[in-house]
């Protein structure tokens, strides 16, 4: 920067402002071949240089005693105004009495008269605008300039100077998010957007500005505090949840909190507010908690279900996915009749062994790997049902899982087609289980996929009736071919009477449509007279078998044969 100006030759402007013009022209013949000097004979028409300049001056040599406004009221009137605040003063007088009260209020040097000593004066003028400019490009890089709030950088340095003398005090990282925040921009504009993040930006402020807090505006939708350890954040957040409908005129606006307690300061900072967001993610889409608090517990998981996102793709290639079979029973008759079988998943892991379908299921189900999934087992059912036709003269249809994400895959009924071809399977076959899920999300698409499904020959089957509240409605608008209960229904049909009544008036229904019901979760002997008396059709459950490997889903096709 220096280079530049000099071989630009551009000076730096220098504002001398005293009533003695001997004083003035001493001061200007010192600076004048280093600096641009101005003149002022009193502090008020300082003041008034200083605001009409541009460019603004670099530093100002202020005499004290001046008439209409003495350098003391200019100094005061100087720091208060944004536009000036910046711009470095020395004070330049006889009276050495005066310079603590000229540092207080805000002078960067003083210096004493006479002016006996010009490169000690000369030096000082360059190291106090060298110091004045350095500070301001640091002052520029320490505050978002959109929320006045540090930067991230900044931020993080503070909290390291905070901690080189208060590594006893008990600190809290807390991170804060709005949601669904470039759904406001897209929806009310930038300006509402920025509008949102400074008046947040204010309420953070206010509260966190009591507790001995500092923050951080990270990046577009959110906010980092570091503050002295609160027991609870639920009074915190109720403040702050007060204060959302005055955000925004126009967007409404969600909050959320998470909070890692009492940091472990042998650890970054960085680290801290890592785990602090991790908090605050998990409860994304979950509107019943706006504030989630960190704990060990809570991080382990979270990176057990990021290493099982990650070793999907290896999974599938090494078939550690091994898909399973329940028989499905025809009860209706002298003897329960094998009739068909689910397909269901399972994760055989080199190091971990078995993992349960209830760790990476929802998980799958949460981020859209689910569909990769899917794809995998139906094609392992096709190539199933292709392989016990072959060796037992006997088709043994399949049901397989069809996601929400799956119903809006385009490419789903080519997908089904093409297995169809490639295993030389029919339609009929392959059983397509839909949840009512599905139906809460997009009755429309899921109706015109299902319609165009069954133009092609597939069965759907309805899994878990009765688990949500569009049940009834769905039935009214899709056709499907098979009902199945849900098993909570089947497991409480003995002890709770509401249960019972359930079970018979879905059984009922199916009948009213003519279409077999499946029961789900049948365990004993009990479960299955009851079931068969009212009519039901089919059931699978531990009380025929538990899911097991093809290997061993031979045994119930041998039986029947």
């Amino acid at each position: 920067m220096e280079h530049f100006r000099e071989t630009r030759g551009k000076k730096r402007r220098v504002l001398i402002a005293d009533d003695e013009s001997i004083n003035r022209e001493v001061l200007g013949s010192i600076l004048k071949d280093r600096y641009e000097v101005s003149y002022a004979e009193d502090g008020q028409e300082a003041f008034n240089m200083l605001k009409e300049a541009k460019p603004v001056f670099s530093l100002v040599l202020l005499d004290l005693l001046m008439p209409r406004m003495d350098g003391f009221e200019f100094i005061s009137r100087l720091r208060a105004d944004n536009d000036l605040r910046m711009v470095p003063v020395i004070v330049m007088t006889s009276e050495a009495d005066a310079e603590v009260k000229s540092i207080n209020l805000g002078a960067a040097d003083f210096i004493i008269k006479p002016y006996d000593m010009p490169e000690v004066i000369l030096a000082r003028c360059d190291r106090i605008i060298e110091l004045s400019e350095g500070k301001t490009i640091i002052s520029s890089a320490e505050k978002d300039h959109l929320t006045g709030l540090y930067s991230r950088e900044f931020f993080y340095e503070y909290i390291r100077q905070i901690e080189g003398y208060n590594r006893d005090t008990l600190m809290d990282a807390v991170v804060f998010n709005i949601d669904h925040f470039h759904l406001i921009n897209e929806m009310y504009g930038r300006k509402t957007g920025d509008e949102v993040l400074i008046n947040l930006a204010g309420v953070l402020t206010d509260i966190f500005g009591r507790i001995a807090g500092i923050g951080c505006h990270s990046d577009a939708d959110t906010f980092y505090v570091y503050c002295q350890h609160q027991f609870s954040y639920d009074s915190i957040m109720d403040k702050i949840q007060e204060s959302l409908p005055a955000l925004s005129e126009k967007a409404r606006i969600r909050v959320r909190m998470g909070v890692y307690p009492n940091v472990d300061k042998e650890a970054e900072a960085e680290l801290w507010f890592d785990y602090a967001k991790t908090a605050c993610d998990m409860i994304r889409g979950d509107y019943t908690r706006s504030v989630s608090v960190y704990s060990k517990e809570q991080h382990d998981r979270m990176l057990y279900h990021e290493k099982l996102i990650n070793e999907i793709d290896e999974a599938i290639a090494n078939r550690d996915l091994i898909v399973y079979y329940q028989p499905k029973y025809r009860i209706q008759g002298e003897k329960p009749v094998l009739k068909s079988a689910e397909a269901l998943i399972r994760w055989k892991h080199p190091e971990r062994g078995i993992i349960s379908p209830g760790d990476f299921i929802p998980l799958f189900e949460s981020n859209g790997l689910i569909q990769k999934l899917d794809n995998y087992v139906w094609e392992e059912a096709a190539h199933q049902i292709r392989k016990w036709k072959e060796k037992y003269g006997r088709t043994i249809p399949v049901s397989v899982n069809v996601s929400r994400i799956d119903i809006y895959d385009p490419a789903l009924e080519s997908k089904l087609l093409k297995l169809i071809d490639t295993y030389d399977i029919t339609t009929e076959d392959l059983l397509l289980e839909i949840t009512e899920s599905a139906y809460a999300d997009n009755a429309d698409t899921l109706s015109r996929v299902v319609d165009s499904l069954r133009g092609r020959g597939f069965k759907i089957e309805m899994d878990d009736f009765g688990s949500g509240y569009s049940s009834l409605n769905m039935l009214t608008t899709i056709t499907i071919d098979v009902i199945k209960i849900d098993m909570k229904f089947i497991r409480n049909m003995r002890k709770d009477d509401k249960s019972l009544r359930m079970v018979k008036l879905i059984i009922d229904i199916a009948g009213f449509l003519n279409v077999p019901v499946v029961a789900e979760g049948v365990e004993d002997e009990v479960q299955l007279t009851i079931l068969k008396k009212m009519g039901c059709d089919l059931i699978q459950g531990f009380y025929f078998s538990r899911p097991v490997p093809p290997e061993e889903f031979v045994k119930f096709i041998e039986q029947e044969l």
